[in-house]
């Protein structure tokens, strides 16, 4: 059943990608005399996209932030790129980025380091010699690239080399909690990547339907940090790992009052080295190289790739997921406001693909002000999230047990973001998908996959104008947690955070600096009870460059 639901969506894709010859379609463009509201800490997340007068863009920020755990607070600390996730600390980010031109053939770049000194955690390390814990300090390099990638356009067809932001804003908010599959939480991973720029008119539809797609192949950096931070008493490490990203959207109904998309994404890990330990000591490591047909399989999860368990041919070749992605936007009538819904179902199977998996997903409702020059209230989204029914508590498979004499089948336990050969879906420690689901770098024991992926909760944001100059935003989450499928907690876990920020661009001679200041807590027993405060302070230009 996983089979034919990924290769309808996925074959949506591929015929999107070979279709060059699409006419491009226009996206919508931000409304220009909003207040500049750069956002509090949100780093240029857009990778590359048209800009007519193919600028060329310089940054540099410092940000300083303290608080009294060992980690930032959550909202500090999530959807921002790996930046700032220490107790305290003062950083540089450095970033030099060229728009993407809107000529028939066109070209960008970027670039981004980050340096500076953070506070360190410590992490569990088992020594099988003296059959003994001891503690590690941790922290991020104090030099680090976060990007580095170049791109190339003919037409509304894009290819690009690197590390690049590459999160999905198709769905919901840049103000929501993240996106499932691919959020802007963890740092870039290097990758090539091939697809639309922007929605496409499919053709004899006179535009009112659109399709959009791109694909990506790219392989993990975080070895060092996951053999630094592992424990080497339980569990596994997998090291090594290879990436697919794809994804597939149509849209239908573009520039009229009420529009709609729907789509969906996949990720899978593939490849690499698995590590088995058992109280302290390795008992089963296995490489699993990577051939052409891996690469494949990645993208089409067929069984029969090169992964295997114990000798035996693994059920599918790598760690699946994926979204299905429902959105609904009305514009009202007046042209000055904007409301929208929108849905994200995930699935790591076929049982969530069939959408066994009850209400898991989320449900946000999204408002922005497209028309007021200084509107107090910009934008606004409010979500539920529930990640707890997971397709049922149980997973039995008679065809792995044909000897056992059971019938039925349950299809259950889906464990989202886990998986029995993979660390999970995270980089350097970060949940690449929802930041709402805990990351492992929380794990301070050493465990390298997540603890805390059936849980529930809300999340509400806002962001508007003070002055021109001046903006702010707010965030507000509530969540509890049962632990996971497999591992599930004795007792609920619950968090409350939230956090205010405000932002100032500086006038007259200081017009390229931009002045941001966060206040932030955690309470409750999931992340510790925590405060803590982050200020920024950037300084930016442009520069226009010849294509």
């Amino acid at each position: 059943m996983a089979n034919k639901f990924l290769t309808s969506t996925v074959v949506a894709s591929v015929l999107a990608l070979a279709a060059p010859s699409l006419a491009s379609g226009q996206q919508a463009a931000p409304n220009d005399s909003s207040c500049v509201v750069t956002g509090i800490l949100k780093f240029n997340a857009s990778g590359f996209y048209q800009n007519s007068c193919e600028p060329m863009w310089v940054t540099a920020t410092t940000l300083a932030n303290l608080s009294s755990g060992d980690f930032a607070p959550y909202y500090i600390m999530s959807n921002k790129r790996d930046i700032a996730q220490q107790g305290y600390g003062i950083q540089e980010k450095v970033s030099v980025e060229k728009a993407m031109g809107d000529g028939r053939f066109a070209w960008a770049f970027g670039a981004s380091a980050l340096a500076g000194y953070t506070s360190s955690v410590d992490y569990s390390r088992y020594e099988a010699e003296n059959k003994t814990f001891t503690k590690v300090g941790r922290h991020p390099g104090r030099v680090s690239l976060r990007e580095l990638w170049a791109a190339v356009k003919y037409r509304n067809v894009y290819l690009s080399a690197g590390m690049n932001d590459n999160h999905c804003p198709v769905i919901g908010s840049d103000l929501g909690s993240g996106d499932l599959v691919m959020s802007s939480n963890a740092r870039s991973i290097p990758q090539v990547r091939v697809g639309f720029l922007d929605f496409c008119d499919i053709p004899f539809t006179n535009g009112w339907v659109q399709i959009f797609g791109d694909l990506g192949y790219g392989k993990f950096a975080d070895s060092g940090y996951l053999k630094d931070h592992y424990n080497y008493y339980n569990s596994f490490i997998t090291t090594g790992v290879y990436m697919q990203y794809s994804r597939a959207y149509f849209r239908v109904g573009n520039g009229h009052r009420l529009s709609g998309t729907i789509g969906m994404q996949h990720a899978t890990q593939f490849g690499g080295t698995w590590q088995q330990y058992g109280d302290g000591h390795e008992w089963s490591s296995q490489k699993n190289p990577v051939k052409i047909k891996d690469f494949f399989n990645a993208f089409f999860p067929w069984t029969g790739g090169s992964s295997t368990i114990n000798g035996e041919e693994a059920y599918f070749n790598g760690n699946h997921i994926g979204s299905w992605d429902l959105a609904l936007d009305y514009t009202i009538p007046g042209d000055r406001h904007r409301i929208g819904l929108y849905i994200q179902s995930p699935w790591e199977d076929g049982s969530g693909i069939g959408k066994l998996n009850g209400f898991d997903g989320v449900w946000g409702l999204k408002y922005r002000n497209i028309a007021s020059r200084r509107p107090v209230l910009r934008a606004a989204v409010i979500e539920y999230i529930d990640l707890t029914n997971q397709s049922g508590p149980m997973h039995w498979a008679p065809d792995d047990y044909p000897d056992s004499g059971i019938p039925g089948q349950a299809t259950g336990a889906d464990d989202y973001y886990n998986n029995y050969m993979y660390n999970g879906w995270a980089n350097y420690g970060m949940a690449i998908g929802s930041p709402f689901v805990k990351s492992p770098i929380y794990n301070t024991d050493g465990y390298m996959r997540f603890t805390d992926n059936r849980v529930r909760g809300f999340h509400v944001a806002a962001s508007g104008c003070i002055t021109d100059r001046i903006s702010w935003e707010a965030a507000l989450s509530y969540r509890t947690s049962w632990g996971t499928p497999y591992l599930p907690s004795p007792e609920k876990r619950h968090d409350t955070s939230m956090a205010l920020s405000v932002g100032w661009n500086m006038p007259g001679i200081f017009s390229h600096w931009y002045l941001s200041g966060t206040l932030a807590f955690d309470a409750g027993s999931l992340y510790g009870d925590n405060f803590g405060a982050l200020i920024a302070l950037s300084y930016n230009f442009t520069t226009d460059l010849k294509q």
